[in-house]
């Protein structure tokens, strides 16, 4: 029987509430905090693609390293990943979440003072080993904490710090760049990330709830039984399909927005700026459509509705700016849209005994998948003599084919929770 939130501890409540209770932390505090770490991690993971031109123009680079840039961040997110699969369950939550959010920052400021491109490189991967975690730890956290009746709007709440990343952080940061140097959105989230770990350090209580209740399992047996289930495979094979089709053509939106279509580097944060705006909306329209009309049914039709902006991006003529906006106002809002029921259905392939474990293997899936993508289309675009580059097109119509294999694949999927 589950008690009111003023019994003692001790007392039969759920094991949710357990774990962080009220009396230590309240519940708007805790998803703020988390919020605000999701922030700072986006703003670090996706500030890189904007400021392509200028690390491209500073430091001398091709399309192909600047690719390496990008996808270096999620080669070592996924490697991360799936090591921390292995011990992260053994670990206080707060202990973990701060410790990667240590290293994390750490990284960003490592970045910050990079004087050369193979120093960032190196940043870039030392980031990515904490950062790509951080994203596992926060869903586990919310798992642990929040009751199943107020879950979901608690992961939403902490999902959409992507979108406010867009409104503010991204053009922030792009402006700092702009009027500064390269240097200062990384030494801006150094900053404000040190600010919320040291309020983390203090407001956040030990949660150890799912230490207590653990099964005695090899961490090796349990994910042998992940890769093992033909649903899961369906569920990752969403996964890569979804994410590569988007980062073949997203580190490259920045650089070809200024080299082809007449950007100048200050006027990409309008680009990220009503991009965020619109997901903020949109996105949660989805969600709610997802749940009336069917969760494959909203994923085939904002998959295939995403082909149209991504074919118009990859071979976008110089154009009024304003008509820019729009088609890339669209590519976002479509690219957010057929998320939102994808991660809906992969979440329900898997058991709950099995969904932290799961989810993180995902997640490792993911950004691999990412860093291919961007690795792959920084090979396939090339620089011409003039600066312009080429073959974005191809980039496109790749992506597209991809688009299609994933309406296949979601088809496989049955939920089963």
């Amino acid at each position: 029987m589950k008690a009111s939130p003023q019994e003692p501890a001790g007392t039969d409540i759920a094991e949710s509430d357990a774990v962080v209770p009220k009396k230590v932390i309240r519940e708007g505090l805790l998803i703020f905090l988390l919020a605000a770490i999701q922030f700072t991690h986006m703003i670090d993971f996706v500030i890189m693609m904007p400021l392509g031109p200028q690390l491209m123009r500073v430091f001398g680079i091709s399309p192909q390293e600047f690719g390496l840039l990008v996808s270096s961040y999620t080669f070592s997110a996924a490697v991360a990943g799936f090591i921390s699969a292995l011990i992260i369950d053994r670990f206080d939550r707060k202990h973990a979440l701060l410790g990667l959010y240590l290293g994390f920052t750490l990284g960003t400021l490592a970045c910050a003072m990079a004087p050369t491109y193979g120093l960032l490189l190196a940043a870039r991967i030392l980031s990515g080993a904490f950062g790509g975690v951080l994203g596992a730890v926060l869903l586990a956290i919310i798992g642990d904490a929040i009751p199943e009746q107020r879950r979901g709007a608690a992961t939403g709440k902490v999902m959409a710090a992507f979108s406010v990343a867009s409104i503010a952080g991204i053009p922030i940061g792009l402006y700092l760049a702009s009027q500064t140097s390269w240097h200062a959105p990384f030494y801006l989230v150094a900053a404000l990330s040190l600010v919320i770990l040291l309020v983390g350090f203090f407001f956040l209580p030990t949660m150890r709830g799912h230490l207590t209740n653990a099964i005695k399992e090899s961490p090796f047996l349990v994910i042998r039984n992940i890769l093992g289930k033909r649903n899961l495979q369906w569920s990752m094979a969403l996964t890569v399909a979804l994410t590569m089709a988007g980062f073949f053509v997203v580190p490259f939106i920045s650089p070809y927005m200024v080299a082809n279509v007449g950007f100048e580097e200050a006027e990409l944060s309008y680009i990220y700026l009503f991009g965020g705006l619109a997901t903020v909306f949109t996105s949660q329209w989805a969600g709610r459509l997802a749940d009336k009309h069917g969760k494959k049914r909203v994923f085939a039709i904002s998959a295939l509705l995403s082909i149209l902006p991504i074919l118009v991006i990859t071979n976008l003529p110089p154009v009024p700016h304003y008509i820019a906006l729009i088609i890339t106002t669209f590519f976002f809002v479509f690219f957010g849209a057929r998320f939102v029921p994808a991660m809906a259905l992969i979440t329900s392939t898997v058991e709950p005994k099995l969904r932290g474990s799961f989810m993180s293997i995902n997640s490792s899936v993911q950004q691999l998948s990412a860093g291919l993508g961007s690795f792959a289309a920084g090979y396939i675009v090339k620089e011409s003599a003039t600066g312009t580059l080429l073959h974005y097109s191809w980039v496109g119509f790749i992506a597209c084919a991809i688009t299609l294999v994933s309406v296949w694949i979601v088809r496989h999927l049955k939920p089963i929770s």
